[in-house]
């Protein structure tokens, strides 16, 4: 819960007030009073009486009721502290910078708990501790800097890592990106940032609220709760990036030791990003880009013109667009040449548009005017401009402010010039522009942006055998499925299987061939990896060979029996799916055999899976052609794998044991697509 009084204090007390700032009580100090806060404002620290100017006293006992209360002391000092603020001065926000608490082990994760339960008994807030504050449009509760002005229309930041909140400040204030709400939430012993995330959405105003949220993660302790305030939030219009840390095991060691926190899974994280419509960031100065480009109108198509003086920043920034799937066309025809003869001799239209280092601010004018009026198969320009420092450019900094002011298409700004055009790069921003610096990685980004899709919509599922399914769990122990019950439990789903029977004897054998007929396959029962032990045997077409198969199978270690199968043909398609601890299950779907084996070629999506994003996942597929159907060969029918991922979706929602299920593979082609191998492991 966070409450008025974390957002719109009346009064705040430091606890551990200095006039030393250097020290973080001395520090948020100063930025309050330097930032103007409105209220009033009380120190505790029993060797002053007073800091900075304002009243401080030597202990809580002493002060009058207080609305928010900011903490810089040793850990061992915090309960009795926050017993007097809560209970007997009628606190409800706290702010608690102090380490040493669930980051440290047991001891300090008892802790911990004990200050949550004194906040929570009087039905406040508390952010933190490890943390390094709040700002709001009221303070600026924080300790550690760059400290960004505030602007109702910034950027909304959480982080769980107070010194990458600060970095991720450092790399964007001098590109022009403006913040609002920020907050540190250290080891989100009570708020964390599925809190931030729905005080957000519950709060969202249309016209009132930011509609560009950043945030940087270690835990997703609530990924249901992550999902429905994140997808709400982008449904209203917000944009939100995001870095989720922690990905490896070595990564998830560093996150624990820092926050007390645990990594989920990186493929789960990734699925619930796509579900919710984030954008997923692996480093600051992607979040940062990424927060920019937001603040620009958003592309309407995924054609550039990449404008430039400087012929190589202009190839590197096509050649980039170009490999993640953008077009830079080719301009030609009149209104090409007529756009050329207003240039210097030696300028290039054809895309990139060079107009070369001598190029005045009024021959890109020119140019802008030309892909606003003249070119329809061009939807945004990215103009890269910098300059040599022999003379100013602020004609054409200006310029580029009229054209973004007032253009249709997008223009996006690369100034690369930082040392050597600040002051004229300062002077842009201070119009309310963001700039970038490289262009790689502006076009990397740019990349990734345009293809973001909505939020997928809340799945449809079919209607299963949900008894029969029950059943056939209740009456199975813990693990893998015997073959019969496999193929029943996906029957009660509603998917297709081959014929087959499960034989013990060379008899029965023979029995079962009559009934299923020839070709067919034998596969060892008994053994999990049935195939990397020879125990799979296809093109059985005779009584003579099944004999002959039958005993070199029934008689491998192991081997509790002999699986016959129909031999099908067609594509090997495998779906499968596993359970991550919180995110519940994770689908995954993509060609059997080989490209799943070598080439791991494999899309996830986070259950239920609906239809939107059961397409997604398939057309993601880097195989995706071959299902299609390519020179002349057979495809699989798409609309089959999507109806078999929504039935194994809808399995795994009605029977949550399932904690591992494999069909690898099913056979498919253009009229079918039948399940030939499962495993399914239960818990």
């Amino acid at each position: 819960m966070i409450t008025k009084e974390l957002l719109d204090p009346e009064s705040i007390v430091i606890v551990g007030a200095s006039n030393d700032t250097s020290k973080p009580g001395g520090k948020v100090l100063y930025n309050i009073l330097k930032n103007n806060f409105a209220g009033k404002i009380f120190g505790v620290n029993p060797k002053e009486r007073e800091v900075q100017g304002v009243p401080c006293f030597a202990n809580c006992n002493l002060i009058p009721e207080v609305s928010l209360a900011i903490i810089a002391i040793p850990a061992n000092q915090v309960e009795a502290v926050m017993r007097i603020l809560a209970y007997e001065k009628k606190c409800k926000a706290f702010i608690l910078f102090s380490a040493g608490f669930s980051e440290t082990g047991a001891e300090g994760k008892c802790l911990e708990k004990r200050c949550v339960k004194i906040v929570n008994d009087v039905g406040g807030t508390l952010v933190g501790p490890n943390c390094i504050g709040v700002i709001t449009g009221t303070y600026k509760g924080v300790f550690a800097g760059p400290i960004p002005a505030y602007d109702p229309k910034g950027c909304d930041c959480v982080s769980a890592s107070g010194a990458t909140m600060v970095y991720i400040l450092e790399m964007a204030i001098p590109r022009g990106l403006k913040f609002r709400d920020i907050f540190s939430v250290g080891n989100s012993a009570q708020v964390g940032v599925e809190d931030v995330l729905q005080y957000w959405d519950e709060t969202f105003d249309e016209k009132r609220s930011s509609k560009i949220k950043l945030l940087y993660m270690e835990q997703i302790t609530d990924p249901k709760r992550f999902l429905k305030h994140a997808r709400s939030l982008v449904n209203k219009g917000c944009r939100i990036a995001a870095i989720k840390s922690g990905n490896t095991e070595a990564g998830s060691r560093a996150v624990s030791s820092h926050t007390g926190a645990l990594a989920g899974s990186n493929s789960a994280v990734s699925a619930l990003f796509r579900k919710a419509g984030i954008i997923r960031c692996y480093s600051r100065v992607e979040l940062v880009y990424v927060a920019a480009i937001f603040t620009i109108p958003p592309l309407k198509g995924d054609r550039i013109a990449v404008i430039t003086h400087a012929g190589g920043p202009g190839v590197m920034l096509t050649d980039i667009l170009v490999k993640n799937g953008m077009k830079v066309p080719q301009l030609q025809g009149d209104k090409a040449a007529m756009l050329l003869s207003k240039l210097y001799p030696g300028s290039t239209v054809s895309n990139p548009i060079d107009f070369l280092a001598t190029g005045t601010a009024e021959q890109l004018g020119e140019i802008l005017d030309a892909v606003e009026n003249d070119f329809e198969e061009i939807d945004a320009a990215v103009v890269v401009f910098g300059t040599t420092g022999m003379w100013s450019v602020d004609d054409v900094y200006m310029l580029l402010h009229e054209k973004m002011r007032t253009s249709r298409k997008p223009i996006f700004p690369i100034l690369p010039s930082a040392i050597q055009a600040a002051e004229e790069v300062s002077h842009f921003q201070s119009m309310g522009h963001v700039n970038f610096t490289d262009e790689v990685s502006f076009g990397y980004v740019l990349s990734r942006v345009n293809k973001m899709k909505p939020p997928f919509p809340e799945a449809v599922l079919p209607k299963i055998q949900q008894a029969k399914a029950i059943e056939i769990i209740d009456q199975s122990p813990k693990g893998y499925l015997q073959p019969g019950q496999v193929f029943e439990l996906l029957q009660s789903a509603g998917i297709a299987t081959v014929a087959q029977a499960v034989v013990t004897s060379k008899e029965e054998a023979l029995l079962s061939a009559n009934e299923l007929g020839f070709p067919l396959v034998l596969k060892v029962s008994g053994i999990l990896h049935k195939s990397d032990s020879g125990g799979v045997v296809p093109g059985i077409t005779s009584f003579q060979l099944l004999e002959t198969v039958f005993e070199k199978l029934i008689a491998m270690p192991g081997a509790n029996g002999v699986i016959m199968q129909q031999q099908l043909t067609g594509s090997e398609i495998y779906v499968g799916a596993k359970a991550e601890d919180k995110f519940g299950h994770q689908v995954l779907c993509g060609l059997g055999g080989i490209f799943i084996e070598v080439f791991k070629d494999i899309s996830s999506g986070l259950a239920p899976v609906g239809r939107d994003e059961a397409i997604s996942m398939i057309r993601h597929l880097r195989s995706y052609p071959l299902i299609k159907g390519i020179r002349g060969k057979e495809g699989v029918n798409e609309e089959l794998i999507v109806d078999a991922i929504l039935k194994i979706s809808a399995l795994l929602q009605m029977v949550p044991e399932i904690t591992e299920m494999d069909i690898n593979p099913f056979i498919g082609n253009s009229t079918s697509l039948i399940a030939v191998d499962a495993r399914i492991c239960i818990s």
